[in-house]
């Protein structure tokens, strides 16, 4: 009893630990690596969007695209990714923010994406085929913080404009038990491309839900 009483304690504070990592940006990865990209300092990271670049399958418009340059890292479990973002939007559709991605079927994006001469906070939710979610901004901020949360089978996306009241606008089913790509995304469907600019990129991973669920059904 007691031996089961001290792997359970020991289980418990493992798992009580969220693990932060303020994500190497050197030791990332390109998907359709763009020519023009700078990692200025250990926390800012920017790149050129090329034009006519995007992400989205079928639904609505009745094609499939899968070009637009995405940097990151990849995670297992479950975990929470912020980061800052700042573009130089100027034509509808320019668009960039997080991405999770665990094949050309399977994919999140959410971020600011301008459309009518409107900064709109946007998210793609890609399963077999693409949806579109916005919230229209009042005002156009300088920058926005983005928080992407997987939890289990899920994923809450969140936004905020001082990177301390957050405010969610979606949740989704996003497929659990699989490594995931998880980085920073930019695109520019129409226009002739922008700089988009990330600052603290953060990815902290966090207990898995499953597993905590047991540990508390030892204890009894």
């Amino acid at each position: 009893m007691k031996l089961k009483l001290l792997t359970v304690l020991a289980v418990m504070g493992l798992l009580t630990t969220a693990k932060v990592n303020a994500q190497s940006l050197s030791k990332m990865n390109w998907f359709n690596e763009p020519e023009q990209w700078e990692i200025k300092d250990k926390n800012t990271f920017s790149f050129f969007v090329p034009a006519k670049t995007d992400y989205w399958r079928i639904s609505h418009y009745g094609f499939t695209v899968d070009d637009a340059p995405f940097y990151y890292a990849t995670y297992g479990g479950e975990f929470e990714a912020k980061v800052k973002i700042t573009g130089n939007y100027v034509t509808t559709f320019d668009q960039m923010g997080i991405m999770l991605r665990i094949d050309e079927e399977n994919w999140i994006k959410a971020g600011v994406e301008f459309v009518n001469g409107k900064q709109n906070v946007s998210a793609v939710v890609t399963h077999k085929t693409s949806d579109w979610s916005v919230v229209e901004l009042e005002k156009a901020p300088p920058s926005i913080w983005m928080k992407a949360v997987r939890k289990l089978d899920a994923v809450e996306i969140f936004y905020s404009l001082d990177d301390k009241k957050y405010t969610m606008i979606r949740t989704c089913y996003f497929k659990d038990n699989c490594p995931v790509m998880v980085g920073l995304v930019g695109a520019c469907p129409d226009g002739k491309g922008f700089n988009a600019v990330f600052e603290n990129f953060k990815v902290t991973q966090t207990p898995d839900q499953r597993r905590l669920d047991w540990a508390k059904k030892q204890q009894n």
